[in-house]
């Protein structure tokens, strides 16, 4: 249940990556998403790639999906492999097996004729005396190719090539400069192995470790098989974030007759089973029961597998470590987790219950202790379920929270107390909610109430499926009579209810004035029961509506909540008090104090296990930091909401939000809107009426930058139907007002425009929000230019550049300064609007606001930055695109790298790029070259 404040909770929702398992091709580009774009922008350079890693990592399925993304590239292929690598020219062979002899009769006939034998298109074998001819044979057949244009190599599985082929590509590559050659290699490599030379790539080289992917990755990748998380999770360890043995491990899984134990043995089919028994059998029988201790313990150290029972451990770790079945160090850890999971998988059941039980007695760590005793003593049993609930405890201290879960299960499963039982039960729930496992607090809650009568447990059953359901709480409308009914007229009970419906009175009824009502009741009811943490987190929802309907005793309540928030389990919530001082900093543009309270705040949660708090924290942190202008860190902070809400199971809706807003701002305005329709579509389906109007707003404000004024329209006029609706009535909550007001003057409204604008302007006086003010005004200039008083509109811009300079929101000044340029541009001011122009590109640049900066150098290229066209036939620099043609200029100059990146704004990895292109476009190799082309350019031909 959130708006800014709540759980993120969903219901089980459509996976991010459809269709089956089947083969690893469809699915092992999950996650490559930054690997490729590198490896795209080095290609588009007219570089080479190299990617390393070891087998199973998906290095094949990136090298063609990279290559078939250069559609104008003539691709010369050869895919190898260990047993054909004794046979000489192999390689050459397959790379050239689609090049007619038309190309060969070009070469002179000693040439051709050592070119043949070598691609067995003659008998007679190539000679010592002919290598040279070879070498040059090759090198004029690459030339004659990239002759009609450029031309890939893609080389997979490098480390098989033949060395005769080895040796001619490197001897090309040397040789390539001028030449559009670029290549495309994978070559495998093992965790110790040093980086591999590129030396069979023409140069620029790039290199690029594929890397494992992560749990969340793992989770997409197996998507279709609704696996339980634990399992998940087992399989992500199992596999190391190897997408091949990932999958192999999921299709056993799916395979698997009965139900699925998080705490039973992975199966491991027979292809990855045989794999790595082949080199565990190698080892001794000591060797491996020393390293089946290894595989039950958390933190396998020599000292301690000495004390359960292996007095020979350091002799057979160093067997196993000669083998290459465990790395070097005193903490035994395997090369690879899949060796540890079939180690422990084959061995007898007696052989795992023997370890367990040693380590029962060897071990010292509690949590640990309790989980080897649950294997070996089932059955209920008054000690063990004492041993296992106190472990539960140190768990949660530790803010393994999940683990907490498990234990607490356990407990209850070996209880000899039955009373106690359904306590126990309902804590693990708790825990499961707090880890984000919400499927198994769901069962225990349900486990619960089919077995009691009691009141207090159904109320706290009934409490725990509306909390699993988050997002989604219109899907358990039902439960509320019921839980009502269980609760009769006891304050204790009604309390927590009522909170949980001041929740449903927003979300799903859309009233926060009722909303409002709830939470003050569910306070009064809580006080009177002396429950302390629900009377907080009641007056925290209560001051939240408040705010959020411009209501002047907010502040007074939120005092209420925060001089009640003493317990640390209270005041570090999500739901809590301290969160919502956040938003009340953000609302007064205190953006330092707002940053400072979600890092305390994120660092306890942390520490707690608090998956939705961290989630929450995260957030927030992340609009805060796009209010600062930093948009790298808020790109990186929303890419963790996502992948947190992956790993668990959060709702997508509120990371697809955070990710929108972020790339907005920072990375890529196609994939902001993909994430923004997302966020609307989980939104929609949750029927999550607080929700929705921030996805719908993240919707609108993409579209309104992308140029989509009717679209934007149309997303932010639901926005506002949906907050006057709703009863809201605080324009700082969600700062849709000016962008509304910009997308209705660009269609033509002008007159709802202004409507617009001074219903918000009312509020945001009467509250003193400087900063929407601030944000009025930019729109309020662009209504006045609508109606067709430009000179008006330039003079309140102006304005709105003072006020957003005046204030902490980069981003905000950089529009205002933008608008004032394009204006100034209308008026054919050309040079203020060029002065304008520049400065809004030094903001978006320091922000790293990518999409603003090629706003703003769009404009520039407009005003053509004093580098006019020159005519068809009389310009050598007519084929470069603006950024190279400026770049082109200055070069010839004289001007370094750096210089130019200084005159230009912009960094000096993007010069470097753009004469990259340059030299391509005009086939040149040189800066001497470029030098002399430019020349010949008009005179008044120069940057600005």
């Amino acid at each position: 249940m959130t708006e800014a404040i709540g759980a993120v909770r969903a219901t089980a929702g459509p996976p991010m990556v459809a269709g089956p398992v089947g083969g690893l091709s469809a699915h092992a580009l999950v996650g490559r998403g930054p690997l490729l774009a590198g490896a795209r922008e080095q290609l588009t350079g007219g570089g080479s790639v190299l990617l390393t890693g070891p087998a199973g990592i998906g290095k094949s399925t990136l090298l063609s999906a990279l290559a078939e993304e250069l559609p104008g590239h003539q691709v010369l292929q050869c895919s190898l492999s260990e047993s054909e690598r004794h046979l000489p020219f192999l390689g050459l062979i397959d790379l050239l097996a689609e090049t007619g002899d038309d190309v060969l009769q070009t070469l002179p006939a000693h040439q051709r004729a050592a070119l043949e034998s070598a691609l067995l298109r003659r008998t007679d074998p190539v000679g010592e005396r002919d290598v040279l001819g070879l070498r040059m044979a090759v090198l004029a057949t690459f030339r004659a190719l990239c002759a009609d244009g450029p031309v890939l190599l893609v080389v997979d599985d490098a480390q098989w090539l033949d060395p005769p082929s080895a040796e001619l590509l490197a001897f090309i590559a040397r040789r390539a400069r001028g030449l559009p050659l670029q290549a495309l290699v994978g070559r495998r490599t093992g965790p110790a192995d040093p980086r591999p030379e590129p030396h069979l790539c023409p140069p620029p080289v790039r290199a690029f470790d594929v890397p494992p992917m992560t749990a969340a990755e793992v989770t997409r990748l197996l998507g279709d098989l609704d696996l339980p998380r634990a399992v998940l999770a087992k399989v992500h360890r199992a596999s190391g974030g190897n997408p091949f043995f990932a999958a192999e491990l999921g299709r056993a899984l799916a395979e698997h007759d009965g139900p699925l134990d998080p705490g039973a043995p992975l199966p491991v089919p027979d292809s990855l089973r045989s794999l790595m028994l082949g080199r565990l059998m190698a080892l001794s029988d000591g060797a491996r029961r020393t390293l089946l201790t290894a595989c039950a313990v958390a933190r396998p150290t020599l000292a301690l597998l000495r004390g359960a029972g292996r007095p020979e451990a350091d002799a057979d770790i160093a067997e196993a470590r000669e083998a290459g079945i465990v790395v070097p160090g005193e903490v035994v850890r395997f090369t690879h987790p899949l060796l540890s999971a079939v180690l422990y998988a084959e061995a007898p059941e007696r052989d795992r219950l023997a370890v367990h039980a040693t380590l029962a007695d060897a071990v010292t760590d509690p949590v640990e202790r309790a989980h080897h005793l649950a294997l070996v003593a089932p059955g209920r049993d008054a000690e063990v379920a004492a041993t296992l609930s106190e472990a539960a405890t140190a768990a949660r201290r530790r803010g393994a929270r999940a683990t907490a879960a498990r234990l607490g299960l356990l407990a209850a499963d070996r209880t000899m107390e039955r009373p106690d039982e359904a306590g126990l039960r309902l804590t693990a729930a708790e825990d499961a909610l707090a880890s984000g496992e919400f499927a198994l607090a769901r069962g225990i809650a349900e486990e619960v109430l089919a077995g009691s009568s009691i009141p207090a447990e159904r109320v706290h059953a009934w409490i725990v499926l509306l909390d699993s359901g988050g997002q989604a709480l219109a899907e358990l409308d039902d439960v509320f009579p019921h839980a009502l009914a269980d609760a009769r007229d006891d304050p204790a009970l009604l309390a927590p209810l009522h909170y949980r419906l001041a929740w449903r009175a927003w979300l799903v009824k859309g009233s926060a004035a009722r909303a409002r009502d709830e939470a003050a009741t569910a306070a009064r009811l809580a006080a009177e029961a002396g429950d302390h943490r629900t009377e907080v987190l009641a007056l925290t929802k209560q001051a939240l509506a408040e705010f959020s309907t411009g209501r002047p005793e907010a502040e007074q309540t939120l005092e209420r909540a925060l001089a009640g928030s003493h317990d640390p389990a209270i005041r570090f919530d999500h739901n809590g008090p301290v969160y919502l001082r956040h938003r009340h900093h953000l609302l007064n543009d205190r953006l330092d104090e707002a940053l400072a309270e979600l890092r305390s705040l994120t660092y306890a949660v942390r520490q707690r296990g608090a998956v939705e708090s961290l989630f929450m924290c995260l957030y927030g942190a992340s609009q805060v930091e796009i209010f600062r202008g930093r948009c790298g860190r808020a790109l990186d902070l929303a890419d963790q909401c996502l992948r947190l809400s992956e790993d668990s199971e959060l709702s997508r809706g509120p990371a697809w939000c955070a990710m929108a807003f972020a790339e907005a701002a920072g990375g890529s305005l196609d994939r902001a809107l993909s994430a923004a329709e997302r966020g609307v579509a989980h939104s929609e389906d949750d029927g999550d009426l607080l929700f929705l109007p921030h996805a719908l707003h993240a919707a609108g404000h993409i579209r309104l930058v992308r140029g989509d004024a009717a679209g934007a329209v149309e997303a932010l006029r639901r926005v506002r139907r949906l907050e006057n609706g709703q009863g809201l009535a605080e324009p700082a909550m969600r700062r849709w007002h000016a962008d509304l007001a910009e997308a209705l003057a660009a269609i033509g409204a002008v007159d709802e425009a202004a409507e617009v604008l001074e219903e918000t302007r009312r509020d945001a006086v009467r509250l003193g929000r400087r900063g929407v003010l601030a944000a009025l005004d930019r729109a309020a200039a662009l209504v006045t230019a609508a109606r067709g008083d430009v000179s008006a509109a330039v003079y309140g811009l102006g304005r709105a550049v003072a006020a957003s300079a005046a204030l902490p929101y980069p981003l905000e000044e950089g529009r205002a300064r933008l608008e004032l340029g394009r204006l100034l541009a209308r008026l054919e001011d050309a040079p203020a609007a060029r002065e304008s122009l520049r400065a809004a590109h030094r903001v978006f640049s320091r922000a790293k606001a990518a999409p603003w900066v090629a706003a703003v150098t769009a404009e520039l290229d407009r005003l053509d930055v004093g580098v006019p066209t020159a005519g068809e036939g009389t310009d050598p620099l007519r084929e470069l695109a603006g950024i190279e043609r400026r770049v082109a200029v200055l070069v010839a100059e004289g001007a370094t790298n750096r210089e130019i990146a200084a005159r230009l704004f912009v960094s000096v990895k993007t010069v470097e790029a753009a004469l990259t292109r340059t030299y391509r476009k005009l086939g040149v190799r040189s800066r001497v070259d470029v030098a002399r082309l430019a020349a010949f350019r008009r005179p008044d031909d120069r940057p600005a």
